[in-house]
């Protein structure tokens, strides 16, 4: 059985930070791209990192200077360190895996499609 399994959510007031992980199990890790997106209050949904196999990160543009995403493969993980975090960064945050080189072709606001997705973990920011 492929899971994957988040893990770092909470609530914190504008200007703090998360750190979210997310461990992977059932599926071929080195040679998976991860991805986190995210879920806001009224169903949207968006990409919000990708880390390729070989370790290259791609960030939205709305997070690009403040997230961090990173991965260990040895432990089949991926984390994704978020400062200076704003309220509109309020949403459920999912991990996704799929094929080396396949999410960054997909339609970013395109959830639930392709991959494999974990349970996702509540991030909550206040103003």
């Amino acid at each position: 059985e492929v899971q994957l399994v988040e893990s770092g959510g909470g609530s914190v007031q504008a200007g703090g930070s998360l750190r979210l992980s997310c461990t992977a199990s059932g599926i071929s890790f080195d040679n998976s791209d991860m991805a986190w997106y995210r879920q806001a209050p009224g169903n949207e949904c968006g990409l919000v990192s990708i880390i390729s196999s070989d370790g290259s990160a791609t960030y939205a543009d709305s997070v690009k200077d403040r997230f961090i995403i990173s991965r260990d493969n040895a432990k089949n993980a991926v984390y994704m360190q978020m400062n200076s975090l704003k309220p509109e960064d309020t949403a459920v945050y999912f991990c996704v895996a799929d094929r080396k080189g396949f999410i960054a072709t997909m339609p970013w606001q395109v959830c639930r499609r392709y991959g494999y997705w974990g349970q996702g973990t509540q991030v909550t920011v206040s103003s």
